[in-house]
């Protein structure tokens, strides 16, 4: 049995999840005056999302640290299933499974870090964004050419999009 690609891997996702930290940020933190942790968000990484859901595809997020940001963009996004808080992102992928009743190798997951290893590995299509660290990059089916933060989830979200023949669909609404 051949090992599949990337884009056989792609076209096979139901559910996307991402991480935030490095992949939707380019993951800085800035600190307002009151000590408030602010983060900046990719405005073209964000109608990727929204494509993608008008395709079908699930979306989640899965983040290691707390911030009402975060659930601010994904209430933006419309992305249902949000878990922050904790370096265990295994138990919330694995209760996103349950929910869901899809299997791990119909999910993709776009992450940076070791804490993100875990899912990583799990999933049918593991990505990483090129400014990961080693041990994330090395594990990752695809890693795409922008960097966190500066359009990798749209890059993710048009592939996917390629993969399952749903670009052009999606992408009518604007070709006028």
């Amino acid at each position: 049995m051949t090992e599949l690609t990337y884009f056989e891997r792609a076209a096979r996702v139901k559910l996307m999840i991402f991480d935030v930290d490095g992949v939707l940020t380019d993951g800085s933190l800035h600190y307002g005056a009151d000590g408030e942790a602010l983060k900046t968000f990719n405005v073209y990484d964000g109608l990727g999302i929204k494509l993608l859901q008008e395709s079908g595809v699930h979306t989640a997020i899965i983040s290691a640290r707390i911030s009402p940001q975060v659930a601010r963009r994904a209430a933006d996004l419309g992305i249902g299933f949000v878990h922050q808080g904790g370096h265990d992102k295994l138990t919330p992928f694995n209760a996103l499974l349950e929910k869901t009743g899809l299997t791990a190798g119909q999910v993709g997951f776009i992450g940076d870090d070791v804490v993100d290893l875990p899912i990583l590995t799990r999933v049918g299509f593991a990505v990483a964004v090129p400014g990961g660290r080693k041990e994330v990059l090395d594990r990752a089916h695809h890693t795409t050419v922008a960097q966190g933060g500066r359009g990798a989830v749209r890059e993710v979200c048009e592939l996917l999009l390629h993969a399952q023949g749903a670009y052009e669909r999606v992408m009518a609404q604007f070709m006028v």
